[in-house]
C-alpha cells in the first residue's frame, strides 16, 4: 500500500501517480476507498463502513471494495 502514499488525489476524482506520470479518475465510491485505504484500512474495515457513507447493502459494498481493489492492482497502484 506504499504506493497508495504517493498518488496526489483531488475532490472530483483525480487521481496522479508522480513516480509514473500515469493519471486515473474514479467516481465518489472509489475516491472514499482510496481515502481509506490511505488512511491504513484495511479493506474489511472499509467493507464495513462503505454501508454507512453510501446507500448500499453489505453484499454491494463488499463486491464495490473487491472491484475496485482488483483495479488498483490491475494499475499497479497497490
Amino acid at each position: 500500500m506504499d504506493k497508495l502514499k504517493r498518488l496526489a488525489i483531488n475532490e472530483e476524482g483525480f487521481i496522479f501517480d508522480p513516480v509514473t506520470g500515469n493519471s486515473f479518475t474514479t467516481n465518489r465510491v472509489g475516491l472514499w476507498i482510496l481515502q481509506k485505504l490511505k488512511e491504513g484500512k484495511t479493506p474489511e474495515e472499509i467493507i464495513n463502513e462503505l454501508p454507512e457513507h453510501f446507500e448500499v447493502d453489505t453484499e454491494t459494498a463488499e463486491r464495490d471494495v473487491t472491484d475496485f481493489l482488483e483495479q488498483l492492482r490491475h494499475y499497479k497502484l497497490i
